[in-house]
């Protein structure tokens, strides 16, 4: 029997959907972070319950042919990437496997197959980046990601995998952000002030935002220095300051003001002009979710009379397009300022057949009259909600669009909306937006019978 505190010797032989490498001993399931399929190891039992056991690793006896030297000097403490030890192609295959495996075991689907992996650079591809602040030992600033499982901040001047655009911006702005003498929020006390650094780049045309979220409003002369930056740095198009004064882990509040420039920048995607707030949702990598987005187009094959209705549709950014190609379309989203942006882009691209509704998805849907050709949902990581699966059911639209983020949350729904027989799935697409992590986006097409 092993006991808590052992040294053992591991074979990695999987990785969870977590990330984490997957071991045995004595038929005993051990899960151990910063490993990988083939990987030998030796590691410290730091909890062993009944059925599985969790490991600390201590020494790599033998690397497993994907193991590789991270490129980030802090990746091992730093809880933005977990996976910059193993290389990029044995990545999209763990994912591609994940994808295939809950949807199976969750969903109870078999007859289906995963098409390949969309994919793109493994590095440099965020296009936002939104950093907690605290205060070092020494007293100084510091600004970073959080350490894995913590609340303790790993203090970063640049990151691997954010736009390299943003890096230098950093540490000059943590610096000036000193000078300025701003306290910092204390999680604990719920006192002081700052709380985020965020940035946001368009990829396809390099305007900047620069967002900093404070717990209440300050005296600290941001408003003098925001014009110096937008002259500092040629590409930032706009800085603002958020207010958020909740004592929780929601980056944004919900008051956003201008300090200097403009509230958005532009950017250029799927032929489009769009544009974005730091504080709204848009995909963090802006290649993959073009190419994600015109796979679904291309599928659904559409011949210029349909309905199609967009759920949780943001700023219109899968709306948009297949607006172009399409009889109508109306997007439903929750965030009024999504909603704001999203006609706002409509407007600017010449796009008159849309409609956009601002609310939640599963108080506006099952109030619709009409009956769509085509559903698109995109909700958040914790799927639909039942009221819209049980619309879908009332409706049966020749064709359901379903996009996520987190597999399990999605074979979850996929087997509510095809266990009376009604709907098979046609297409399964995954796309890695976020190289060197666990998170997958997948989009399945279901059709109706």
């Amino acid at each position: 029997m092993i006991r808590q505190g052992e040294l053992v010797e591991i074979d990695i032989e999987d990785v969870s959907s977590d990330g984490n490498g997957v071991g045995k001993i004595d038929s005993q399931v051990v899960f151990i972070p910063h490993t990988v399929t083939g990987d030998r190891i030796s590691a410290k039992l730091i909890k062993v319950k009944k059925k599985y056991a969790e490991g600390r690793l201590e020494k790599v006896i033998t690397p497993s042919q994907h193991r590789i030297r991270p490129r980030c000097i802090v990746a091992d403490k730093c809880g933005g990437c977990k996976w910059q030890h193993i290389d990029y192609q044995h990545q999209l295959e763990i994912k591609k496997n994940q994808v295939k495996e809950t949807l199976t075991r969750i969903g109870g689907f078999t007859d289906f197959e995963v098409e390949d992996i969309l994919a793109d650079t493994e590095l440099a591809y965020r296009n936002k980046a939104s950093y907690p602040f605290g205060v070092s030992q020494n007293g100084t600033l510091k600004a970073g990601y959080y350490r894995e499982g913590s609340h303790q901040i790993v203090n970063l001047n640049q990151c691997p995998i954010q736009d390299e655009r943003l890096n230098p911006l950093l540490a000059e702005i943590k610096q000036d952000l000193q000078e300025l003498g701003i306290p910092v929020y204390d999680e604990t006390t719920r006192k002081g002030i700052l709380r985020h650094l965020c940035f946001r780049i368009g990829k396809n045309t390099g305007e900047i935002l620069i967002t900093i979220v404070i717990s209440k409003p300050s005296n600290f002369k941001l408003a003098e220095q925001a014009p110096l930056w937008l002259e500092r740095y040629p590409n930032v198009v706009g800085v603002t300051l958020n207010y958020n004064p909740k004592p929780n882990n929601v980056i944004f509040g919900e008051e956003t003001e201008l300090l200097a420039g403009r509230l958005y920048l532009k950017e250029e995607f799927a032929g489009l002009t769009l544009t974005l707030r730091t504080e709204t949702f848009f995909q963090v990598n802006t290649t993959v979710a073009e190419s994600l987005f015109q796979w679904v187009i291309d599928t659904l094959d559409f011949q210029g009379n349909e309905t199609v209705i967009d759920l949780y549709c943001g700023i219109g950014t899968l709306t948009l397009p297949i607006a172009k190609k399409v009889n109508n379309v109306i997007g439903i989203e929750f965030d009024k300022v999504a909603i704001e942006l999203a006609n706002h882009n409509a407007t600017i691209n010449d796009i008159e057949n849309t409609r956009f509704v601002v609310g939640k998805s599963e108080v506006i849907f099952p109030e619709l009259t009409i009956t769509a050709d085509v559903v698109i949902l995109d909700p958040p990581r914790k799927g639909c909600q039942p009221e819209v699966i049980e619309s879908l059911g009332k409706m049966k639209p020749a064709k359901i669009v379903y996009i996520s983020c987190h597999p399990a949350t999605l074979a979850r729904d996929l087997k509510l909306l095809c266990e009376n027989g009604d709907y098979h799935i046609e297409k399964v697409k995954s796309a890695d937006f976020f190289p060197q992590t666990t998170h997958v986006e997948t989009a399945v097409i279901l059709t109706l019978k």
